[in-house]
């Protein structure tokens, strides 16, 4: 086990979003964290990812490793020990790791508090090419301690603290020979393995709903995407064809409940007189999908909570509706009682001289 490995990212920040629709990057990527003084929260975890997704899990609480898609399962077909000799490496990891957080406070002249020791590796493959990217780094309390360049096979040290490290490690070359070899054709064939295995999953694309809102008038018009699949997308505003960069706002990509994705992008219209609105469209671009979704500003397609004002042609209208319509019932009314008083007239006379014998003399 090396001694010093850390990756400034978080979880949050470990998600590389590759856009564009030419070949898809696939990428692997693992990540270890070494924790110290962090409550409710495991001492060591170490994540694998494919394209961004979570396929194994493993932490100091359940010391294994775990699957974490079901596609993941297939693999022990192949290779009935895959699962076991994984959290054998985990287990041993670990306690590398412990030793490792210990140097680092070291260094940094630290005794208690809580600090984070990382490390990310992995590669990238881009189907089309077949080019492939390696990396190899590592960071310690959200900030870049040390990484290897691929390409000059040395190891490079943003922080004091990590020179004594660069130095050691420059100087082993059987390791760096090592790290080259896995990085360019070790984990370039497990990853294709990897997708293979989970195609069906990892390359299936769902277009979104796109729809254009706005909360009254005066405010900005959102642009919002929802229902798409993977989260490699991008969504902006564009003028004339060209993308905008001022008065726009994008949103970050968000989880869906059913496992898609939904992201926004507002564009202030403030300053844009209205025969202007048609110049922008809003485009949304998906990894792997070749034609964009692309939505025209119209006032008639946004979606407002605001309640708009009668059109006056439409009132002049329904009133004369409602007017002749009363007038034809008024007509009918008067014309049916003159009806009735004719029929009853007769009626009445003979009554009248029937009660009334005099009245015949």
């Amino acid at each position: 086990m090396r001694h010093f490995t850390v990756e400034p990212l978080i979880l949050s920040l470990l998600m590389i979003h590759l856009h564009g629709a030419a070949a898809v990057i696939h990428s692997l990527k693992y990540f270890d964290t070494t924790s110290s003084g962090v409550t409710n929260f495991p001492e060591f975890v170490y994540v694998g990812l494919v394209d961004d997704v979570e396929i194994s899990h493993y932490d100091s609480n359940t010391r294994r490793v775990e699957p974490k898609q079901d596609w993941m399962s297939r693999i022990t077909a192949d290779d009935p020990q895959y699962w076991q000799r994984e959290t054998e490496r985990s287990v041993g990891t670990q306690q590398g790791y412990k030793a490792n957080m210990e140097v680092a406070k070291q260094r940094f002249n630290q005794t208690g508090g809580v600090h984070i020791f990382q490390r990310m590796y992995g590669c990238e493959w881009d189907d089309g090419t077949n080019e492939v990217k390696g990396f190899y780094q590592f960071g310690y309390d959200g900030e870049d301690f040390i990484s290897f360049d691929l390409k000059t096979e040395t190891w490079i040290a943003p922080k004091q603290q990590a020179v004594i490290t660069k130095h050691k490690w420059d100087n082993d070359r059987a390791w760096i020979a090592q790290r080259k070899n896995y990085l360019t054709h070790s984990c370039p064939e497990w990853l294709k393995k990897y997708v293979t295995y989970g195609r069906s999953s990892l390359m299936r694309t769902e277009l979104p709903s796109v729809s254009l809102l706005q909360k009254t008038s005066s405010s900005p018009v959102s642009c919002h995407a929802t229902g798409f699949y993977p989260d490699r997308a991008t969504l902006f505003w564009s003028k004339d064809g060209e993308e905008l960069h001022e008065d726009v706002d994008l949103g970050e990509i968000l989880p869906n409940h059913d496992g898609s994705f939904q992201m926004s992008a507002d564009l202030d219209l403030s300053s844009v007189p209205a025969e202007d609105w048609r110049r922008y469209d809003c485009v949304f671009q998906l990894s792997g999908v070749e034609e964009d979704i692309v939505t025209r500003l119209d006032r008639k397609v946004i979606g407002t909570n605001e309640e708009k004002p009668a059109d006056i042609t439409f009132i002049i209208i329904i009133a004369a509706v409602a007017l002749l319509a009363l007038g034809i019932a008024v007509g009918g009314f008067m014309l049916h009682r003159n009806r009735n008083r004719k029929a009853n007239c007769p009626l009445t006379s003979e009554l009248s001289m029937k009660l009334n014998p005099e009245a015949e003399r």
